[in-house]
């Protein structure tokens, strides 16, 4: 999983970055970085812990998820602004970072929202106007059934963005997704909105309402944390931060948090895989069948897919071994249309 975080200058989000991934990113320049700042953290995952614990495998292997804080965006269409979109294009998700807290002036997150948002649905417009000028192209010298129908679904998304629409927030159809996939367009991307606020807002609840109404809309989520006291958190030994998080309230670090919601907002679950050799997480999406996370393996068993021995992880934890599970009769067989449940344990059988 890939998160891109942006924001405008001075929100703050290179120490959101460091925070979340125990980076030392140079802070406080107004992200005028050239390079992003790119960082891949292992999901914590308890029940990784716990399988850990009961096959003592030679080799673990948790999920793990890549951030990539870019250069603050200005809110104009700018060569600079460009160079920077590119950066997240790949991104399974953007993480608006918004300032709450006092910097020179006081907040104002519903119009650095708006700032940024615009910023996405003009690198997306030009994007679409630059394929549509193209294809204009193509169909006066033939026509087919294809790029009618590329035309008309990129025509649609423009119609979109002009009306000042991401396109995260409109009905696409799986057909019409499927075209657009090649373009990578960011106002599409679903959108983490992390809060950036003060100490004195740890604990609390935000009331703006501007904020709030962003709850209602599709692909969208929201997160809330103070980056500062989250970065300083982050730099600790593990026994002085569970300390120190207790001392200020916070109930679980925001990596944590961050994690659970992202997971959510994308439909992503885990599965996993066990035994002396390697106890490792997988990630796919939710309602994806056996056959489907045999592929996040390898393609090959996904292409000689057998069967799928899958045993719940509470039902392990229940019986305390794969050979009781099966004695019990809750380590079982499935096909190739099983729906995969979070925390599933599978072994999957398949010949190549």
């Amino acid at each position: 999983m890939k998160i891109g975080i942006i924001g405008l200058p001075y929100s703050g989000k290179t120490t959101v970055f460091n925070a979340l991934t125990g980076s030392s990113a140079k802070i406080g320049g107004g992200g005028a970085a050239a390079k992003p700042n790119i960082s891949v953290v292992k999901v914590p995952d308890e029940r990784i812990d716990i399988l850990t614990k009961m096959f003592n495998p030679k080799k673990v292997v948790y999920a793990d998820l890549t951030f990539t804080d870019v250069a603050g965006l200005t809110g104009e269409a700018t060569d600079r602004g460009k160079d920077i979109i590119q950066s997240i294009k790949i991104v399974d998700a953007i993480a608006f970072c918004i300032r709450l807290f006092e910097y020179g002036k006081p907040p104002s997150p519903k119009s650095d929202i708006l700032n940024i948002e615009s910023e996405l649905m003009l690198s997306d417009l030009s994007v679409i106007e630059n394929r549509l000028h193209r294809l204009d192209k193509q169909t006066r010298a033939a026509k087919s059934k294809d790029t009618e129908e590329e035309k008309r679904v990129l025509e649609k998304c423009k119609a979109y963005l002009e009306s000042e629409k991401s396109l995260r927030t409109v009905q696409i159809s799986e057909e019409e997704s499927r075209i657009l996939r090649g373009f990578q367009l960011v106002s599409s991307k679903p959108m983490l909105m992390i809060l950036n606020t003060g100490e004195d807002l740890i604990g609390k609840e935000i009331q703006d309402s501007d904020i709030k109404n962003y709850l209602s809309q599709p692909n969208t989520a929201i997160l809330q944390i103070c980056g500062k006291i989250e970065m300083e958190i982050a730099q600790l030994e593990e026994k002085e931060a569970a300390l120190f998080i207790k001392e200020m309230g916070i109930n679980e670090p925001g990596l944590t948090r961050l994690i659970r919601t992202a997971y959510g907002l994308l439909g992503l679950i885990s599965f996993f895989t066990v035994g002396e050799d390697e106890v490792r997480a997988w990630t796919i999406r939710k309602g994806a069948k056996a056959v489907q996370a045999a592929g996040a393996i390898h393609s090959d068993i996904e292409k000689g897919f057998i069967r799928a021995e899958v045993i719940g992880y509470e039902d392990l934890m229940k019986c305390g071994s794969l050979t009781e599970g099966k004695n019990k009769g809750l380590l079982r067989l499935e096909g190739k249309e099983y729906e995969v449940k979070d925390g599933d344990i599978i072994n999957f059988r398949f010949n190549v």
